[in-house]
């Protein structure tokens, strides 16, 4: 929200943004982490964050304002915010709680594991494929805080640029429906990837995207036993819509789950493959549990439905049908969503909404099954 005076006014901090980079749009992914550090607060008592590329200070100012933050870390990359970010962060947060920097965030990330001063959540609001900060991110956080991480570059995570993922997430990604969650997945599998070379673990608090961006938040662990079954490849059959969940051990004998209904004398159909990448859970359950009671408290009714889909949402198979997808395989009009996952509900199957795309399901039924309820509600 612009307010007459020049200053924009977000939650409760109020800033300028003049020539800093601020994305509105965005929001969502700030209020969902405000909340996560305010329930981390509430469990450890105290929060430290570093905001590596803090742009127009909203993060930081919303951080102490509303989540309690005890100490906040700003820093920005370009020097010629030096001004704003002084004015924006002297108006709205305590004197000598916060420190201002325009360093090199990788530089920032090293900095902080020379000296030891590790911390509770360390924001990277990067933009493009996130990749170079995942690995140097976790030298600044502790073990059991937060590491939050961006991807802006959907055409890669989309598929549409295979090689230039291999070179970002080391995992080929490939197109089809369900790329949005597809980004998710990769920024995830690469953090585990990166942490477990340094032996220690990663697990989602919550994964986001926004129509726009990828953010995701992991929690930082001690190491532990490689999550095999949670690390693998997805593929996908452009000729039936099906996906299944593939290890690496399964790469060579893939082939399209629909293809056992086909002649014997056809060849199977070799699914799409894209990965390695995370194939566990979205989010934490628990923590979203709490974050929500917490917006409900602040009166943050948008955000509760968004938390109850993504509770939904987080033990689903990974990847979600989506609606004109369904109706293009059955060749039919588009099914009703709300009365399609009842009639799944009816049959046995598991069936969420998806924050990821309002026209589509999660769900374990194949897309078959799908079809058939479709159908169903047609008749």
């Amino acid at each position: 929200m612009t307010l007459d005076s020049g200053w924009y006014q977000e939650g409760k901090a109020r800033f300028y943004v003049e020539g800093a980079f601020y994305r509105p749009h965005s929001r969502v992914g700030r209020d969902l982490a405000v909340l996560a550090a305010a329930v981390y607060r509430r469990q450890r008592g105290e929060l430290r964050v570093l905001d590596a590329m803090t742009g127009c200070g909203v993060r930081p100012l919303r951080y102490q304002l509303e989540a309690g933050a005890d100490w906040v870390w700003a820093n920005e990359g370009n020097p010629e915010l030096k001004d704003l970010l002084m004015i924006n962060l002297a108006a709205g947060m305590r004197s000598r709680s916060y420190r201002i920097t325009h360093q090199d965030a990788n530089q920032l990330f090293f900095t902080c594991y020379q000296q030891r001063d590790f911390y509770d959540l360390v924001d990277i609001d990067s933009f493009g494929g996130g990749a170079p900060y995942i690995s140097t991110g976790l030298w600044a956080a502790r073990i059991g805080g937060l590491l939050y991480l961006t991807s802006t570059d959907t055409r890669t995570t989309g598929g549409h640029n295979p090689d230039h993922s291999v070179q970002l997430y080391g995992a080929c990604a490939r197109a089809h429906p369900a790329s949005h969650e597809q980004g998710l997945r990769l920024l995830i599998g690469s953090a585990l990837q990166q942490a477990a070379s340094r032996g220690i673990g990663v697990r989602p608090v919550f994964s986001l995207f926004n129509g726009r961006v990828h953010r995701v938040m992991v929690r930082i662990e001690a190491g532990g036993i490689w999550p095999a079954e949670k690390y693998g490849f997805l593929g996908y059959c452009h000729n039936s819509g099906e996906y299944q969940v593939l290890s690496w051990r399964q790469l060579g004998r893939a082939a399209c789950p629909s293809s056992g209904i086909q002649s014997p004398y056809v060849a199977p159909i070799a699914p799409t493959v894209s990965g390695p990448m995370w194939l566990g859970e979205l989010h934490d359950c628990a923590m979203l549990a709490e974050m929500a009671a917490l917006a409900q408290t602040w009166g943050w009714h948008k955000r509760v439905q968004l938390l109850e889909i993504m509770q939904a949402e987080a033990n689903m198979p990974p990847y979600y049908f989506t609606l004109p997808e369904i109706g293009r395989h059955g060749k039919m009009d588009i099914p009703r969503r709300d009365l399609l996952m009842m009639v799944l509900r009816d049959r046995g199957f598991r069936v969420s909404r998806t924050h990821l795309d309002f026209q589509a399901i999660k769900t374990d039924a194949t897309i078959a099954d799908c079809i058939d309820a479709a159908i169903a509600c047609i008749a």
